[in-house]
This record gives C-alpha cells, structure tokens and sequence, in this order.
C-alpha cells in the first residue's frame, strides 16, 4: 500500500485480512459488501456462502477453535447484521476469536430512513462481542481493521465487530494517504511467573489425590504435547471439557473421560480430588455452577487461565496462575523434574479412571417399543466414524448423550455448546470443521428441535461438495423441554414441547443429499456405513425414543427438600424462599 496507485476500501480491507494469514471468509452475500467480495477473490482469499448469516458466523466460530486462527464472516447491513448476532454471542461466551465485518448504509446517509439503516449496528453489538466500530473514512481502514485482529486474537480472545459503510466500502483513494494494517500478527504470549510454578509444584505434591481439568484453553497441540510429557512422569488423572476432549488420546492410562464423571466417583465409592488443577478452563455451570458436584468445595483449586479476571470466579483459588496453559505444563514438569520428585500416585490413578465409560453401563437397552435409545444411536455413529473424526454435537439432550461417549483423539476435535446454550450452531459449526479439516470425516449429530433452526444450510453443504455425515436423533419433542415439564409437573404435562410429524430424511433428500430414515436399531449400522462411503454430504434419520431422559435433564432441575417452600426452577439454582 505504498505505491501511487489508487485502492478501494473493499481492496484495502482485503489486503489487510492477507496481511493477517487469512485465506478463508465465511459469508452470505449482500450488495453493501461488493468490494470486499472483489478484492478477497483478487487476492485469492477463499469465500464460502451460506443461506443463513448466523450460520455463517457459526461456521467462522468453529474454525476458529479448531485451527486457533481468526475466524471472519462478512455479512450484510440490517437483518443481515440482526441474523448475526446470535453468532456472535455464541463466540463471545467461549472466547471465540472472530472478525464480524458487516456492511452498513451510506454515512452521508444517516437519518434518511435509508435502505437495511436506521439501527446503531455498533451499538447493538457491544454486548455480544468483545470490541465493535464502525470505520469512518476510507483512509482508516487498515489501521481499524488491524486493530480489530489484534483485539481478537489477544487475550481473553473473543469476537470484534468491524462495520463498514458501503460509501467508505466501495471509495477509492490513493495508496499513500490510507494507514498502514499495523500488528495484525501480534499474539503475546504469557508465561507462568517461576514463584507460581514452585508453588503449583508444592501443592501437587502435597496432595493425595490430584486431578487435572483440560480446559478449552488447552485444546491444542501444544498443550496435548505437554500433558503428555507431564503424565508421562506423573500419575495425575486428567478429565476434560468438551473442546479439550483428546487433549490426550482416549487409550491413554491417564485419561478419565469428561470433567461431570468426576460428579460421579462417591457413586463407585471412590474419594473425591483433594486438589483440581484446571487448566485453561472456567467455572461456571458446565463445571458444575457453585453445586461442587464437579470441583468439590472441600479441594483446593489451583486455575491456570489466560484471562486473569476468570481466575476466582464463583469461588476461591488456593493459586491464580494467568498464563498459557502449555507455558505452564512444561515450567511445571521441568521444575519437578529439577527436584526429582513425583506428583500422583498410581492406586489413585486407577481408582479415578474407573469412573471413565461407567455412564454408557447404565444404559444397556439400545431399544424399546419407543424407539431406538439415543446413546447407542451415537455410539454407533462413533464406532464407525473413528476417534480421528471431527464431531459437532448440537440440540440439548442430543447432544448431551453424544458427548459422553463419542471418544477422539485429538484436542478440538469435538464441538458443542458452551455458555450461550445457543441451539442450531450444528451446520454451521460442522461447515466450518470441514473448512478447517478438509482431509478429515466430519460428523453433525444433532436433535429434531435444533436441526430445524439451520437446516437451509443442508443446500450449502450439497452446492460446496462437503463430505459432512449428518445424523439427527428425532423423537419429535422438545427432548430437554418436555421431560422438564414432566418432572416438574406431572408425565402427562407438556406445553409447546410436542414436534412430531416431519419427514426430515425427505427434506435432505430434497436438497441432494443421501439420506435414509432408520427405525430398527438393527438397521441403524448398515445405514452408516452407506452414508460415510458416500462421497458427498449424506443424512440420516434415526426415530429415537421419546421416553428417555437424559439424567442431565433431571440434575439442572436440582431437588426441592420435603416441606421446603424453595421454588423448583429449571436450569439453574432453586429459588430459596425464607
């Protein structure tokens, strides 16, 4: 951008996001964005379009969690930018680094009830994102641009929001007078202070019974490397949360599955942690909320986390460490190595890994009069996809069953909701994964309530060729909605929780996809095996039981003692009266 040559905003933005290693866009098309779209295509950066903006948001979220780069999605002004806010929010709560560039009316234009205006766009998206502005002249868009980046891919990382006029768009000016995309590669990197790792190093060893929380934070390779040099020397059992889910292999003698199973150790007579290392992961309900169910309140907790202002969150922490979390593993492994010591112990070890897989043992009916079980629904999918496939799991008992037994073996591998419990995210978080992987199988398993929110984005899938295997459990109700209403107020209770009815094998079949409906069990695996041999994206249908009840259901509903007045409340705590 030194010469003397003349540059749109579409070519000057362009440029900045190739200056910043982005070779991807995710975006549904719209008039206010042309000259973007013009200059990404001259500079060979991929564009991928989708029927849904939110989608398209959805699908930049999950490349960017996948590949630890920034993930953009360009969409339109007005309902295009509405459409997208929910992706957006859905990034913000999981610290998801995505560029937002949503185009805007003319600035000359403002108050003139122009064409998708009338709304403060920037305004409506600071709470959903982590950064927002609106570009005000042509000549600033490098430098707002790159600012942008650099607020998103530093940390506590999360999504920005860059609007862009279509005049400032679209305006040429010469190369000289516009800024330079200054630091767009600035990512720091944040080690532990040595007096915090020979802290951590005391408290490990002094515990008897250790454990290790792999959080979102360390779903990468160089975290999995350094936990496996880490377990390597010491017998520490480490859990997951989902994103981090492979961050050692399944097989591995140290791993123990999902971070709940730890809810579940007094059930098999086993003591519960005396000391939890959460590493790069938060508190908050998927750990368990303030119940102790998961980090039991009697531990000590040590949290490692980029995001100092995390770090104590509903509770309090025997050490605060913010800092990467492989930074940490391996000053923590060093230093014990340097006093030649050992933290763990095997008995504990394996007392703690017999909690790995007891929650598929409680389920040993894969069928009834009501349907197929929707656990060995996934399992079969699972077994036959391999632990090397990428899975995104949505809807909300669906996903739930999916999650706890579908192993991977390797971090990021397995995507579902997070904080925002946002419904939908499937198709396009499965779009995004296989943009991200394009060598690797792709599964999207989801619920007949959450499929109907995207299910558009079938049409992306069939006219971009993506091998996707898309599996939906339908047991045509809202499966986490109506068991609520059951258990809070009778089995013959239910209000707007009833689907039913809808043929959705025909519907993918109508966009072009393979599909099939199974509703034997013993059917079910064949039909798998045809979907994954088949070359494009494929579909299958499987009519689960309405009857079951995901034990997650009936624990987010909690308990309400005998002639207490406290009020029963679903997904949070109970209402404490007097």
């Amino acid at each position: 951008m030194t010469d003397s040559t003349s540059l749109s905003g579409g070519d000057i933005l362009a440029q900045t996001l190739k200056e910043a290693g982005v070779d991807q866009v995710f975006a549904l098309h719209g008039g206010h964005l042309e000259a973007l779209l013009k200059g990404c295509l001259t500079r060979d950066i991929a564009l991928l379009d989708f029927r849904h903006e939110s989608a398209a948001g959805h699908a930049a979220d999950a490349y960017a969690r996948i590949t630890g780069k920034l993930g953009v999605c360009a969409i339109t002004s007005g309902p295009g930018f509405t459409n997208g806010v929910s992706a957006m929010a859905n990034a913000k709560l999981d610290g998801s680094p995505v560029l937002f560039i949503v185009g805007a009316p003319p600035v000359r234009e403002v108050e003139t009830n122009a064409l998708q205006g009338g709304i403060d766009q920037v305004a409506l998206a600071r709470p959903a994102t982590k950064w927002a502005i609106s570009v005000p002249t042509t000549e600033r868009m490098a430098d707002l641009a790159a600012m942008a980046i650099r607020k998103a891919m530093t940390h506590p990382r999360g999504p920005v929001l860059l609007e862009v006029p279509i005049d400032v768009l679209h305006m040429s000016v010469p190369a000289e007078r516009a800024t330079r995309p200054t630091g767009v590669n600035v990512q720091p990197r944040t080690a532990p202070a040595p007096e915090s790792v020979q802290a951590l190093a005391d408290l490990l060893l002094a515990a008897k019974r250790p454990v290790v929380i792999a959080g979102n934070e360390a779903a990468n390779p160089a975290t999995a490397q350094a936990l496996q040099a880490f377990t390597a020397a010491h017998a520490v059992p480490v859990f997951t949360k989902s994103l981090a889910a492979g961050v050692l292999p399944p097989t591995h003698s140290h791993a123990c599955g999902p971070a709940p199973g730890l809810a579940a150790l007094p059930a098999i007579g086993v003591e519960r942690p005396d000391l939890v290392l959460l590493l790069g992961g938060r508190m908050g309900m998927l750990l368990g909320g303030r119940s102790g169910a998961v980090v039991p309140h009697a531990a000590q907790l040590v949290q490692v986390h980029s995001d100092a202002g995390e770090i104590g969150r509903i509770r309090d922490v025997q050490l605060a460490i913010a800092a990467q979390a492989d930074e940490t593993l391996k000053a923590l492994t060093a230093e014990l190595a340097r006093r030649q010591q050992t933290a763990g112990h095997a008995d504990w070890l394996a007392q703690a890994r017999r909690v790995n897989g007891l929650f598929a043992q409680q389920f040993p009916e894969a069928e009834s009069a009501s349907g197929i079980h929707p656990l060995h629904a996934a399992r079969v999918v699972a077994e036959a996809a391999g632990p090397d496939a990428l899975y995104v799991f949505d809807g909300g008992e669906s996903a739930s069953w999916a999650s706890a037994i579908t192993p991977v073996n390797t971090p990021a591998s397995l995507l579902t909701h997070g904080y925002l419990g946002c419904l939908g995210i499937g198709p396009g978080f499965a779009i995004g994964g296989q943009i991200a992987c394009p060598g690797r199988r792709v599964v999207h398993l989801t619920g007949d309530g959450a499929l109907g929110f995207h299910i558009q984005d079938f049409d992306t899938m069939v006219r971009h060729g993506l091998p996707i295997l898309n599996v939906v459990l339908n047991n045509q109700v809202w499966g986490m909605s109506i068991h609520g209403q059951q258990i809070m107020y009778g089995e013959d209770y239910h209000a707007i929780s009833k689907l039913g009815g809808t043929h959705y094998a025909n519907i993918a079949q109508g966009f072009g996809m393979h599909s099939e409906r199974v509703t034997r069990f013993a059917d079910l695996e064949g039909a798998v095996a045809r979907a994954l041999a088949h070359q494009g994206p494929s579909f299958i249908e499987v009519m689960t039981a309405a009857d079951v009840v995901h034990p997650v259901t009936v624990s987010m509903l909690g308990q309400v003692p005998a002639g207490s007045k406290d009020v029963l409340i679903p997904y949070y705590e109970n209402i404490v009266v007097g």
